[in-house]
């Protein structure tokens, strides 16, 4: 990994200190290696009408955990944009989906990973709750298949198989159930719906 950073209007990724503080950019095509930087992250969490969540299998040309089952989607943000706008710029990009009632759910959120090939996620990565606003057309450069799970099933899934999922997803299933178990009233509604989904 190099000291140089890639200017802001190439696509990339956007390194920090330990605490979270902005410190450059690194191409995101070259960022993910052995010896990936801490950088910033998301991961968002769909719910339908019908109270299901929405989980997807990453494409099989994805660097990392390739056709792995994980969350709605994930992302990085740039730059030059908060998190919530590049949750908006994923969800369309990503699913062809347009969101609404997107509420944080976890932010101080933060892993490290290591793939099968020794590819290493190092990531702070907030967890964010929405709900579609439209149907999804999948983009399958990111996405190899979805599915919208029925309440309970996707917790009882990654319970029983964690293996067969993100790494970051099953941890931030125990930590959806965890941010929902506050005190009466403290609990925004959609991670109330969401946490109750996930049983």
């Amino acid at each position: 990994m190099t000291d140089v950073h890639v200017p802001v209007a190439a696509d990339h990724v956007v390194t920090v200190d330990t605490d979270g503080n902005r410190t450059g950019t690194f191409a995101r095509s070259d960022v993910h290696t052995t010896e990936t930087p801490l950088h910033l992250a998301f991961s968002c969490y769909v719910l339908d009408g019908a109270g299901r969540l929405l989980v997807t299998r990453r494409a099989l040309s994805k660097r990392t955990w390739p056709g792995v089952w994980t969350n709605s989607f994930c992302g990085h943000p740039r730059w030059t944009e908060t998190t919530e706008e590049s949750i908006t710029r994923h969800a369309a990009h990503e699913l062809g989906l347009r969101i609404e009632g997107l509420e944080v759910a976890v932010p101080g959120f933060r892993y490290r990973a290591v793939d099968a090939s020794g590819v290493v996620e190092n990531e702070i990565c907030p967890v964010y709750v929405a709900r579609a606003a439209s149907d999804v057309t999948a983009n399958p450069d990111e996405v190899a298949e979805l599915e919208w799970a029925a309440p309970g099933a996707l917790a009882r899934a990654v319970d029983a198989t964690p293996w067969a999922f993100s790494p970051w997803m099953v941890l931030q299933v125990a930590a959806l159930r965890d941010a929902a178990s506050g005190p009466d009233g403290a609990v925004p509604p959609l991670l109330a719906e969401v946490a109750a989904a996930l049983g």
